[in-house]
């Protein structure tokens, strides 16, 4: 009876760590006005459901974001007029990415579901520290995930079916730096 109590407990555990799943980032904190490397971890499909799309939402203040493609992956970057330009290394910048796609190119590049893997890209993150959220929708074969959802004020994270990837932006430390 011992070993079918530790069975139980064992499998609740694996099938709470399943159901809790969603694409999160491997830094979920980075320092105000830097580059940052957002590294997306996508841990399952849909269902048994291999993915065939990833899509993030560039959050607004996030500066120049850039892609890192992907083998078996067509990258597609959509860019929209800013309200307010910046410049950067001299010019005038009057728009800027806001959604950068990853899809495969064929069924044998998907994603499985029993399978792990990581969609990057890099961004000047805003000056103002505090939590930032980056939706992602995952489309799968079948199906799809939307990881959107954001807190609501004195809600976790963690209360949330579908959250969105969140980054905590520290305070920089006043150093003055060169930032791509």
């Amino acid at each position: 009876m011992n070993f079918y109590v530790k069975f139980l407990a064992a499998l609740a555990f694996a099938l709470c760590g399943v159901a809790s799943a969603h694409t999160v980032l491997e830094y979920p904190v980075a320092t105000a006005a830097q580059s940052y490397k957002a590294t997306f971890k996508v841990g399952h499909g849909c269902g048994t459901s291999p993915t065939r799309q990833i899509a993030i939402d560039i959050p607004m203040g996030v500066k120049g974001a850039k892609p890192m493609p992907k083998p078996g992956w067509r990258l597609e970057v959509t860019r929209e007029k800013l309200m307010q330009p910046y410049i950067s290394h001299g010019r005038s910048i009057t728009e800027d990415v806001t959604r950068i796609t990853w899809t495969a190119k064929s069924t044998d590049d998907m994603l499985p579901s029993g399978y792990y893997d990581e969609f990057v890209l890099v961004g000047t993150l805003p000056s103002k520290a505090g939590m930032m959220y980056w939706p992602v929708q995952q489309v799968c074969e079948q199906g799809r995930n939307d990881w959107t959802e954001v807190p609501q004020p004195g809600q976790k994270l963690s209360d949330l079916q579908s959250p969105a990837a969140a980054l905590e932006i520290m305070p920089s430390a006043g150093v003055a730096a060169h930032v791509h």
